[in-house]
């Protein structure tokens, strides 16, 4: 209990954010595994071949867009965490952005068309820049100390 007294209390928002993620990423999986009915890309295969599947670029692209957003889950997760301690309320902010974009950029990638991922999907690129100036401001507090 000691290590949550030191948080602030609007921690929680980053905590709720995160956890929200995660029912976005659970989605997305159950995406990925309907387009594998769909389209009949059975495990272990990871991508269709264009050479056996008509329909690959369809399933690659819903495979895609729920690959790109675990790779990038570890530094948008760490991002939110660190950034989260010293602006919580900021940090959520962006969270919020980073997700509902991250719903954008599968929704795209997902049609078909690569290019449609970055309609909305290209401001979570901007979501990670705000929560990198968290983490570096935190950063630098906790050496001024």
């Amino acid at each position: 209990m000691a290590a949550i007294q030191l948080l602030p209390s609007e921690y929680g928002y980053v905590v709720l954010v995160l956890v929200l993620y995660s029912f976005l990423n659970f989605w997305m999986a159950g995406q990925v595994g309907r387009a594998r009915k769909r389209y009949k890309v059975f495990y272990p295969n990871l991508y269709a071949l264009e050479s056996e599947n008509k329909d690959a670029k369809l399933f690659n692209c819903v495979q895609r867009g729920h690959q790109n957003s675990l790779e990038m889950m570890p530094l948008f997760f760490m991002l939110m965490i660190l950034g989260g301690i010293g602006h919580p309320c900021l940090s959520a902010s962006f969270g919020i952005l980073y997700v509902v974009s991250r719903f954008f950029y599968f929704k795209g990638y997902a049609t078909g068309v690569p290019e449609k991922r970055l309609t909305i999907g290209k401001f979570s690129f901007l979501a990670l820049l705000g929560l990198m100036v968290c983490t570096i401001s935190l950063g630098v507090k906790l050496l001024r100390q």
